[in-house]
C-alpha cells in the first residue's frame, strides 16, 4: 500500500472526554435541534438562514463573525431563526487547495490532523456557549461525524458526496436535520433517491460496528446549482426549478417536504454579490405561489467579515480564503431586508 500511517488518532468518545460539554451547552444544542424540527414540520414558521463563511479558516474572526451575527439574529428571531455555518472541512475539485480547519487548523503550516481534530471541536463549543446557537458543518467525512455530533444543530451532505453510499447511511442516523445537495451535475432525482435513502432505516458498518439506523425524517434538499459538460454554471433557484421539485416531492411519501436554497457556489457561478439578488428572487417566488412557500424553508448564504476572498496568507482579516462571501455591511442589510419582506 502506498501510504504512510503517521499515528493513530484518538477515537470521537476520547476528544469527547478530554473536551466535554457542560449540561447547560447540551439543553443550548437540544433546544435548537427543536426549534429546527418544528420548522421543517411546518409547526414553526419562521424561514432559515443557513449563513456564515465559505470556510471557517480562523477561530478569531470567525467568532468575531459570530458575536455580530448573534446579535443581528435577536433583532430577526420573530420571523428567522439563524443557522450558523461554520464548515471545517473543505471539499476540493481537484484535491488541491485549502481542506479546511481539520487538516489545517493553521492554513499556512502543513497538515495536522490531531491538532485539526482538537480546534474544530473547541470552535464549535465556543460558539455554543459564547452565543447559544449551534451551527452547521459539511459532513465531508461520515466517520469524523462523531466528534461534533453532540455539538451541531444542522448537516449538509455535499454536492460530490451526495450519491455516496455511506454519507446516506450515515445521515438516516443522524438525529438533527440534513440537507442532500443537488450534485454537480443537477440531476434532481439523484438528490431524491438521497432523501429517501436517508429517510429510511438501515443496517450497515460505521466506525467498525455494525449499526442500525432508524432513519431521519428530517433529511431533505438543498438546491445549490449546477456545472454544464463546459464548466458553465446553471443555477437552479427559479420559480420553475422550485415548481419542479414541488412535483418530484409530490411523486414520493417522504416525511417533511422542503427545500433550501443555497444562493452561492453554481446558483451564482460564485459572484458572491449576485446572493443578495438571488435571495429576493427565491422570496418572490415564495409569495407568487403558497405551495413554494411551505416547500421552500429557508436559504443558505456564504458571508463574512470582509467582501470576496483571498489567497491563504493574504493577511486581510475576515476575509475568505476559500470562495469569495459577502461583507457584513451587505450581510446584515440583507438579512433585515429578508426579514422586512416576510
Amino acid at each position: 500500500m502506498n501510504m504512510i500511517f503517521e499515528r493513530k488518532l484518538a477515537i470521537p468518545m476520547e476528544v469527547k472526554e478530554m473536551f466535554p460539554l457542560t449540561g447547560t451547552m447540551s439543553q443550548v444544542v437540544e433546544q435548537r435541534i427543536a426549534d429546527l424540527k418544528a420548522i421543517f414540520e411546518g409547526r414553526n414558521d419562521r424561514f432559515i438562514l443557513v449563513i456564515g463563511p465559505c470556510s471557517a479558516d480562523n477561530e478569531d474572526s470567525v467568532m468575531d463573525y459570530m458575536h455580530r451575527l448573534n446579535d443581528l439574529a435577536e433583532k430577526v428571531q420573530d420571523k428567522i431563526f439563524v443557522v450558523p455555518r461554520i464548515y471545517t472541512n473543505k471539499p476540493r475539485t481537484t484535491g488541491d487547495g485549502y481542506k479546511g480547519m481539520l487538516h489545517q487548523p493553521d492554513p499556512e503550516a502543513k497538515p495536522d490532523m490531531f491538532k485539526g481534530i482538537i480546534a474544530i471541536r473547541k470552535l464549535h463549543m465556543r460558539l455554543v456557549q459564547e452565543t447559544g446557537m449551534a451551527a452547521a458543518d459539511e459532513m465531508l467525512y461520515p466517520e469524523n461525524h462523531k466528534y461534533l455530533d453532540d455539538l451541531l444543530g444542522y448537516v449538509a451532505v455535499g454536492a460530490r458526496s451526495v450519491e455516496d453510499q455511506q454519507h446516506r447511511l450515515t445521515a438516516s442516523g443522524i438525529e438533527v436535520p440534513v440537507g442532500m445537495k443537488n450534485p454537480t451535475s443537477g440531476d434532481f432525482q439523484v438528490m431524491m433517491n438521497a432523501i429517501q435513502a436517508a429517510q429510511h432505516p438501515h443496517t450497515f458498518i460505521y466506525r467498525g460496528w455494525e449499526a442500525h439506523s432508524q432513519g431521519n425524517p428530517y433529511a431533505h434538499a438543498i438546491l445549490r446549482g449546477s456545472t454544464n459538460k463546459h464548466g458553465q454554471s446553471l443555477p437552479n433557484y427559479h420559480y420553475e426549478d422550485l415548481m419542479l421539485l414541488h412535483d418530484f416531492y409530490a411523486e414520493r411519501e417522504l416525511a417533511n417536504p422542503a427545500v433550501i436554497v443555497d444562493v452561492n457556489h453554481a446558483n451564482s457561478g460564485k459572484k458572491h454579490i449576485e446572493q443578495i439578488r438571488i435571495a429576493k428572487e427565491v422570496l418572490h417566488s415564495c409569495r407568487y405561489n403558497d405551495s413554494l412557500k411551505k416547500l421552500v424553508k429557508g436559504l443558505m448564504i456564504e458571508s463574512y467579515l470582509v467582501d470576496g476572498n483571498q489567497k491563504p496568507g493574504g493577511g486581510t482579516y475576515g476575509q475568505s480564503i476559500t470562495d469569495p462571501c459577502l461583507g457584513w455591511e451587505k450581510t446584515e442589510k440583507l438579512v433585515l431586508d429578508i426579514a422586512e419582506s416576510l
